[in-house]
């Protein structure tokens, strides 16, 4: 096999540099043109004699790989040998022009990348955010030349609704809709200069969230509900406002547990739902009752039980741990599984003797990555556990 030089080698050091958007953004800066040479490795003087016609060949490729000049020019250089004499073969390959470049590239023309990137930098002219961003990204910018019309008229419509309170699914922009908008947040974002993430791109632009729904049981008398009524979904935000005062309050992690427990005199039983459980722990009215070690919250028994424990007690520092304790854990080993991406995260916010379970459970003292979920757990014995708040 043959190791002389092509112009695909040629190409490929171009392409490096297209695919970096080095070329695209020089272009469009009016920056010169910095050349692109190849030394080529051709065949020696002794392969010239052993191997003319396959020379030959190589060296009629490389200069129809040039179209005459318009993808890149050939310099010749010297091989000597005591067979042939001295015999010039093509010697370095250069590409000196941003033609040769698109060229050689495949991206000219009037349909090529090259045209849509320019499209895409003069209908940004006015708009320099966007021009800054397709200058920073000119490939990808390229590719979005049919959409771009209605990126800018989303970045246009996001910044003039900055702090309207509207959801996105209120855009009224020709051409916009939220998918385009999702699509294309974190570009919109760097425009916009705000956060990528979905949380914070709607909020620090100001615009509605879906609401933070909290689901909970309770005494209908507490909460001045119709008679009968004993469970709602209700937002976080208009629960915060209630003025209520409760005597208990349980937070459980799973839906069949949550519904199975006896609502406690007096109180309500919110459902923690996993990682969510930090929302109906920051209700204000939680507080006194929590202060008085009437407040309990019921977790998975494994790290992430323990975990979602430790940030419940941020909102609530008295809230109790109940049925995650060593004894329920030991008590149902018949019934324990394995955690499928526990964590090992220092949790301040435990007391002593949760630390040390959950010390036990990510250092495998009893099994590899243990846990016992909640619904798994003998009822008897949860109702015996759970007994009068």
């Amino acid at each position: 096999m043959t190791s002389w030089s092509t112009a695909s080698d040629l190409e490929a050091k171009l392409r490096r540099q297209w695919a970096s958007g080095a070329l695209l953004r020089a272009h469009a800066l009016g920056e010169a043109f910095v050349p692109v040479e190849l030394p080529l490795r051709g065949p020696t003087s002794g392969e010239l004699a052993d191997r003319l016609d396959e020379a030959r060949r190589w060296a009629a490729a490389l200069g129809r790989a040039s179209d005459e000049g318009r993808a890149f020019s050939v310099s010749q250089k010297a091989v000597g040998g005591r067979h042939l004499g001295r015999t010039e073969i093509p010697g370095r390959a250069v590409v000196d022009s941003y033609g040769q470049a698109w060229q050689l590239l495949g991206v000219g023309g009037p349909a090529g990348e090259v045209a849509s990137f320019d499209a895409v930098i003069a209908a940004s002219a006015h708009v320099p955010a966007a021009r800054a961003w397709a200058l920073a990204h000119p490939v990808r910018a390229a590719s979005l030349v049919h959409e771009w019309t209605a990126i800018l008229a989303a970045r246009d419509w996001l910044d003039w609704n900055r702090d309207s309170g509207l959801f996105l699914r209120q855009v009224d922009a020709p051409g916009v809709d939220t998918k385009l908008i999702e699509r294309h947040r974190p570009m919109l974002a760097a425009m916009l200069g705000v956060s990528s993430s979905v949380a914070g791109f709607t909020e620090e632009l100001g615009f509605a969230s879906k609401p933070v729904l909290v689901r909970m049981r309770f005494d209908p008398a507490l909460f001045g509900m119709p008679a009968g009524v004993t469970e709602a979904q209700l937002r976080l935000e208009e629960l915060r406002d209630i003025d209520v005062t409760i005597e208990h309050a349980l937070i459980v992690e799973n839906e069949i547990s949550y519904l199975s427990v006896p609502v406690p005199r007096g109180g309500v039983v919110l459902y923690g739902k996993g990682y969510d459980a930090g929302n109906p722990a920051s209700l204000a009215w939680l507080q006194p009752a929590s202060a008085a070690g009437h407040v309990r919250y019921w977790g998975d028994l494994d790290t992430h039980g323990f975990q979602i424990l430790h940030r419940v007690r941020a909102h609530l520092p008295g809230v109790r741990s109940v049925l995650m304790d060593r004894e329920t854990l030991l008590a149902h080993e018949t019934r324990w599984g394995s955690e499928p991406t526990p964590t090992n995260a220092a949790l301040l916010n435990l007391s002593d003797t949760e630390t040390a379970l959950y010390s036990d459970l990510i250092t495998d003292r009893y099994a590899h990555s243990l846990r016992l979920e909640q619904e798994r757990i003998d009822w008897s014995w949860v109702k015996k556990q759970l007994g009068e708040p």
